[in-house]
C-alpha cells in the first residue's frame, strides 16, 4: 500500500516470564509480511511506540488500561476461545470487546466481538526467513520432538505413540527462539497434539516447524478445521495413531511423502500465500491510527511515576529513566546529575516526555542508591520532582548483609541510619522548604520477604515529601551558612531611591 503505516510489535512479558518468549515466532511472522508490504516495522519486549501502530502479543498477560492513552494498539489473540478453550481472566476479554483485534482462528472472535466482520482473520504461513539448508530427514539424530505446555491430554497422546515403539522427545525445561529451533532442525518430525478441548488446529507452531523444513504430524479431530495452507502441508494421523506409527513412520515412504508436504508448504501457491489478508490487515491499521490521531492528547507526556532503572525491571505506564542505553529505557538520563526542570525531552519509542517540578506521585529504585556516585544529588532531584505527599520507594542491600558488596559496582552500603540527611538534617543538602519523612521501613530477607533486622539482606523504605514547618525552617537558617535563602529586597529600595529624586 502507498505509505503504509509505522508499525510496532510488542511482546508483553511480566518479570522473569520466560514464556512470553513463545510469541518470538509469531511476532517475526508479522514483522516479515508486514516488510513484504513496505512497512517499517520494529520489535521490542513491554515498549510500545507513540509513532506507529502497536500489535500486541500477550496481553492476556496483563494490560494496564491507561496504556492505549497515547498509543495506538491493535491486540493479536493468539488464545483458543469460546467454550473448550482457554480459561482466560474478565479482564483480558473485556480488553478484547473494547479494543481494535486481530485473531488467526475465526472460531475465538465470538467470544469477545459482537460483530464477528470488526476483527481481521489473518493465518500464518510459509516463513522463508527460517528456510536454510537442513539434514535430511532420514539422517536426524531425533524421531520425535514434542514441545509446548503438558497437560493429561497431551500426555496420554504421547503415551500412545510411545507405545508404537518411537521415543518422543520433550524439554526438561522452557527452551524457545533459536536454541529451541535447533532440535527442531534434528527431529525427523515434530508431533502436535491438541491441548484444549476446542481441538483448533495450532497453526501458530506448525508454521514455524514446517518452514524450518521439519514434518508436523498432528492428530486430526472433527473441529480440528486447519487453514487451507496447511490442509496438504501437515501429515493428519487417522484414529488408530499406534497403527500409522508402527507401519509407516520412518519408512522409505514416510519420508518420501513427508518431503513431498515439506515441499508444498515452502513453496506456496498464490491461494495460499496470505499477503493479501496481510494488505489488509496493514490498512486497516492505517485507518485506526488517523481516527487514534484525532482523540489522542497531543501535548506532551507529563507521566506520573517514573522507575530508575530499565532492561528487565520495565514498568508499563511508567517513564523508566536509565544512565545505560542498552538498557532500552524511555529516557536516557542521569538524576545523580544537576537536571533543569521543566526538563523536555525525546523519548526512545517515538514520542516526547516533560519533566516538572511538584507533579511526580511516585519515584521508584529498586537496588539503584548503591551505585550513585552523587547520591545527595539524586536525592534532591527527586524532592524535586515530586508532588508533596509523592513517595519515593527504595530497596537496597543492607549493609551487615553478605548483598552489600556481592556486586562490584557497589559503591556504598546503607543503614537505617544512611536517610538521616534527607529527612532531619536536610538543611546541610541546601533544602529549605522540603524534605522527606520515613513512611515506612521494613527488612527483607534474600527471598525480598518480610523478616527481622538480624535476618535482613535488603531494606525497603518509603520517603514521602512533605513541607517543612516555621521551626524546622528556623533551625534551618540557624545552621546554614547563609540566611536560608532571604529575600534580597532590592525593588523596595530602588522604588524609596526613585521616590527620593
Amino acid at each position: 500500500m502507498t505509505n503504509p503505516p509505522a508499525i510496532h510489535l510488542a511482546i508483553i512479558q511480566p518479570a522473569g516470564y520466560v514464556h512470553s518468549l513463545g510469541f518470538l515466532d509469531q511476532a517475526r511472522y508479522f514483522r516479515h509480511m508486514f516488510r513484504r508490504l513496505g512497512a517499517k516495522v520494529t520489535m521490542a519486549k513491554n515498549r510500545l511506540r507513540e509513532d506507529a501502530v502497536n500489535f500486541v502479543f500477550g496481553a492476556h498477560l496483563g494490560f494496564p488500561a491507561d496504556w492505549q492513552e497515547r498509543n495506538a494498539c491493535v491486540f493479536v489473540n493468539l488464545e483458543q476461545l469460546g467454550q473448550g478453550g482457554a480459561s482466560v481472566s474478565p479482564d483480558y476479554l473485556a480488553l478484547l470487546r473494547r479494543s481494535a483485534v486481530v485473531d488467526y482462528d475465526a472460531a475465538n472472535v465470538p467470544a469477545y466481538a459482537a460483530d464477528p466482520a470488526d476483527v481481521p482473520i489473518v493465518p500464518f504461513g510459509y516463513a522463508s526467513y527460517l528456510d536454510k539448508p537442513a539434514l535430511p530427514l532420514e539422517e536426524r539424530p531425533i524421531d520425535l520432538l514434542f514441545f509446548g505446555s503438558m497437560n493429561p491430554r497431551r500426555q496420554q497422546f504421547i503415551a500412545r505413540v510411545e507405545a508404537a515403539g518411537f521415543n518422543v522427545a520433550t524439554f526438561d525445561a522452557p527452551v524457545y527462539g533459536p536454541e529451541r529451533d535447533e532440535f527442531i532442525g534434528r527431529a525427523k518430525a515434530v508431533l502436535n497434539c491438541h491441548y484444549y478441548e476446542s481441538n483448533r488446529f495450532e497453526q501458530a507452531r506448525a508454521f514455524h516447524c514446517l518452514s524450518l523444513g521439519t514434518p508436523v504430524i498432528s492428530e486430526y479431530t472433527p473441529t480440528t478445521d486447519p487453514a487451507p495452507a496447511f490442509v496438504d502441508a501437515v501429515l493428519w494421523l487417522p484414529e488408530q495413531v499406534e497403527e500409522w506409527f508402527r507401519l509407516h513412520f520412518g519408512t522409505p515412504a514416510f519420508y518420501e511423502e513427508a518431503n513431498k508436504r515439506l515441499a508444498a508448504f515452502r513453496t506456496p501457491d498464490a491461494a495460499h500465500d496470505p499477503i493479501d489478508q496481510y494488505a489488509d490487515l496493514l490498512a486497516f491499521a492505517g485507518g485506526f491510527q488517523q481516527g487514534f490521531e484525532r482523540i489522542r492528547d497531543p501535548g506532551p507526556w507529563r507521566p506520573r511515576a517514573i522507575n530508575l532503572g530499565s532492561g528487565k525491571d520495565y514498568k508499563p505506564t511508567w517513564l523508566n529513566i536509565d544512565i545505560l542505553d542498552r538498557a532500552e529505557p524511555d529516557l536516557v538520563l542521569d538524576l545523580g546529575r544537576p537536571v533543569a526542570l521543566p526538563h523536555a525531552a525525546p523519548t526512545r519509542m517515538g514520542g516526547t516526555v516533560l519533566l516538572e517540578a511538584g507533579t511526580l506521585e511516585l519515584i521508584y529504585a529498586n537496588n539503584v542508591l548503591e551505585h550513585v556516585p552523587d547520591l545527595p544529588m539524586l536525592m534532591t532531584n527527586a524532592l524535586a520532582l515530586l508532588k508533596v505527599g509523592g513517595a519515593f520507594s527504595i530497596e537496597v542491600p543492607y549493609e551487615k548483609a553478605l548483598t552489600a558488596w556481592q556486586d562490584p559496582t557497589h559503591l556504598r552500603a546503607l543503614n537505617e541510619n544512611s536517610w538521616l540527611y534527607y529527612t532531619d538534617w536536610f538543611w546541610y543538602l541546601g533544602w529549605f522548604e522540603h524534605r522527606f519523612e520515613v513512611a515506612q521501613s521494613q527488612w527483607l530477607d534474600a527471598n525480598v520477604q518480610p523478616c527481622g533486622k538480624e535476618n535482613a539482606a535488603f531494606m525497603r523504605v518509603a520517603l514521602r515529601k512533605i513541607a517543612t514547618t516555621p521551626r524546622e525552617r528556623t533551625t534551618a537558617r540557624t545552621m546554614r551558612a547563609d540566611f536560608g535563602g532571604l529575600d534580597a529586597d532590592e525593588q523596595f529600595a530602588d522604588d524609596e531611591a526613585h521616590a527620593l529624586i
